[in-house]
């Protein structure tokens, strides 16, 4: 079970979902789940026909000939996953899918956003993904022998409210698909949000649209100028709603207990704001502008 504001962000699958790791001597059984998950998370959640699946690395992978780190990379570089995030879309589009398929997270800016298409433009798709799995980041993350998942989204010190929020405009839950799920279609998600640094509103499934149960995107209205008290320089100000574990082991040392509190934070505060919350063991549920 998921404590917490978790499930309310549709998040509660992931957390309750162990990450996949191979030890040699696994069972054909637990081999299969590994080589699904793999596909699951590379590919976005996107639906593979048995004719698109990588028959030789898969069986390379059962032989033990193949790390996983390294059967990542072969449907990386598949036709699968080329095919349905390179060739059709945008390159930010496809970036920003390169970090959350092989990192598990959004990338942290538009600095190393314009670096990633650097390398796309030096040496084309296949450096681009060769340098997320050779990265050092990588390696500390997930290894040899794990499959990458989503960690993004998890409230840690030292992240950037802007990461957190850019994440959950990523992540739209366990059953939604990069290929065909997202409501952007095939336009980059974070835009000019990553280019600004800006956070995006992070709105449980509650209040999302009818029929969609997700809502992790930016109203459409964006966040207007306030004026009057607590409004900041640029006049933007943000609502936190602040929930805590119900877990009596975790309400120890969470000054949030059960119940929710709500912020009126300035943008210029957000990231100090955030970290505050995260040292007490609150967990966010929402951030939404104010209007």
């Amino acid at each position: 079970m998921t404590f917490g504001p978790a499930s309310e962000l549709g998040v509660g699958l992931f957390e309750d979902t162990p990450p996949f790791e191979y030890i040699p001597g696994r069972s054909e059984e637990e081999v299969e789940s590994i080589i699904r998950a793999v596909y699951r998370q590379v590919l976005g959640n996107a639906y593979i026909m048995e004719s698109e699946r990588a028959t030789v690395p898969e069986s390379q992978f059962r032989l033990g000939q193949l790390s996983v780190r390294e059967f990542v990379r072969e449907i990386g570089k598949s036709n699968a996953y080329i095919s349905r995030f390179f060739e059709t879309c945008p390159r930010y589009r496809f970036i920003e899918l390169n970090f959350k398929h092989f990192l598990g997270r959004a990338p942290n800016g538009y600095d190393e956003m314009k670096a990633h298409s650097a390398i796309l433009d030096e040496g084309g798709w296949e450096a681009e993904i060769d340098s997320y799995l050779d990265s050092d980041e990588y390696q500390e993350a997930y290894g040899e022998n794990f499959v990458p998942f989503y960690r993004g989204y998890k409230s840690r010190p030292g992240q950037t409210m802007v990461e957190f929020t850019h994440m959950f405009a990523l992540a739209r839950g366990a059953s939604s698909s990069d290929f065909k799920g997202s409501l952007s279609g095939k336009t980059p998600v974070l835009n000019k949000n990553i280019i600004q640094g800006t956070p995006l509103a992070v709105i449980p499934p509650s209040g999302g649209a009818v029929g969609d149960g997700w809502s992790f995107q930016e109203p459409a209205l964006g966040a207007r100028t306030r004026q009057g008290s607590g409004a900041g320089e640029n006049g933007k100000v943000y609502r936190i709603e602040v929930t805590g574990y119900s877990s009596r082991a975790v309400n120890r040392v969470s000054k949030f207990r059960r119940s929710n509190k709500v912020y009126l934070v300035p943008y210029e505060q957000l990231s100090q704001e955030y970290q505050r919350i995260h040292k007490q063991g609150g967990k966010i549920a929402s951030i939404t502008p104010v209007n």
